[in-house]
């Protein structure tokens, strides 16, 4: 007999939520256990229900998606994350994964497209829309526009670039290296001059490229 795969949906807009549910319904190996409206209750329903794969906007009122993904997986980290969503930007991009999503799929996907993402991440598979993977790999293979400074990063830079790379907030990073908040935003400005790059993101694409950390982390 084939195993169901229990669907949760979050997503702030009722006819997306219906459509889904509708949808999904009519797969014979899929069943929509539950949705939520807004991040908050996202975060509540999933850890109540414990489904099988959540599809999570990521712009949502109370709590955005890449916070309900994040604190879904540090209280589950078993759930399986299929982000769905309208954008492709690499502020959006790289933060849900990093915060613990399997998949990345846009909402303009089809719909054989999207059941068969959300039956990879059932799997453990990643599941990346065409446009985004593309976007992860030119980002990953990307030289930076300057080569970086001769000055190399101390130990202390690598702390914090190692947890820029994991999605960590400035405060999240001074509590987990137990330094002042301004301390890391004066280490993160020292790593993106000697680096050459504008963004945190570029700082963390840097440090997959570079082998300072992975997606797996």
């Amino acid at each position: 007999m084939t195993q169901v795969i229990r669907v949760f949906v979050a997503d702030d807009h009722a006819i997306i939520r219906t459509g889904m549910r509708a949808m999904l319904e009519l797969e014979p190996d899929m069943d929509v256990i539950g949705e939520a409206e807004n991040g908050r209750e996202a975060v509540d329903r999933v850890l109540l229900l414990q489904p099988d794969v959540v599809l999570m906007d990521l712009v949502m009122p109370e709590l955005d998606g890449i916070e309900a993904i994040t604190q879904i997986k540090a209280q589950r980290p078993e759930t399986r994350i299929l982000v769905l969503t309208t954008f492709a930007g690499e502020d959006k991009i790289f933060p849900a994964i990093k915060a613990g999503a399997l998949g990345y799929q846009l909402k303009d996907s089809k719909p054989d497209e999207l059941v068969n993402a959300i039956r990879q991440v059932h799997r453990g598979e990643s599941a990346l829309h065409p446009v985004i993977a593309r976007k992860v790999l030119q980002e990953l293979s990307r030289p930076a526009a300057e080569p970086p400074t001769p000055d190399p990063l101390t130990p202390r830079e690598l702390d914090v670039l190692r947890l820029v790379a994991q999605g960590l907030t400035n405060d999240e990073i001074a509590a987990q290296l137990v330094i002042s908040e301004a301390t890391v935003r004066t280490h993160v400005s020292h790593i993106m001059g000697k680096l050459h790059l504008a963004s945190r993101t570029q700082v963390a694409l840097y440090a997959l490229r570079e082998g300072f950390a992975s997606l797996d982390e």
